[in-house]
């Protein structure tokens, strides 16, 4: 049984996908429902002013990863975690129970990152990153493939589908841990 630094109080929960798959819809919400800490990492970064610089071709900040670990892992190792973030492999393996990768079609997830503003290249690469199963293989490279799983995420009876599912995987959890 490969049992974590934290205590049972909760596991520790990756959602990734591309910009767009709802992992913050999921992310706020299985927070509420199971009372787990909830960390943006972009907000995380926003707020603490993790940064490297910035990236002219996609308009954005570039976050400064070693730093981002820093600011969280003294909680991490507590448990009850649910972190949020487009990327994974640069997040130490010990931290995570489990790793979600949402999914989306493309058609769906056209359609919300063109409402968020995104266009051209930015909009272009994410939907390749989509279609060629980026984030996922990243998942299964960066951690042990038994904790990475699938979810689509396209719909809202998705949405409450895999909150079902999370939920249900949470209490197994506890109920072993």
């Amino acid at each position: 049984m490969d049992v974590k630094a934290h205590g049972a109080m909760g596991p520790n929960i990756l959602l990734t996908g591309t910009p767009g798959t709802g992992k913050t819809t999921l992310g706020v919400e299985l927070s509420q429902k199971c009372a787990m800490n909830y960390f943006n990492i972009g907000e995380v970064a926003k707020q603490a002013e993790l940064y490297e610089g910035w990236d002219e071709e996609y308009q954005c900040p570039v976050l400064d990863e070693d730093r981002v670990i820093d600011e969280l892992d003294e909680g991490m190792r507590d448990g009850n975690n649910i972190v949020d973030y487009h990327g994974c492999d640069f997040f130490p393996e010990r931290w995570f129970d489990i790793v979600f990768v949402l999914r989306t079609d493309t058609s769906h997830l056209y359609d919300r990152l063109q409402q968020r503003g995104y266009a051209g290249k930015k909009l272009e690469d994410n939907i390749q990153c989509e279609i060629f199963q980026t984030i996922l293989e990243e998942a299964k490279e960066s951690y042990k493939p038994e904790i990475v799983h699938e979810l689509t995420s396209n719909t809202p009876d998705d949405l409450e589908e895999n909150l079902e599912k999370i939920i249900a995987w949470i209490e197994q959890w506890k109920a072993t841990h």
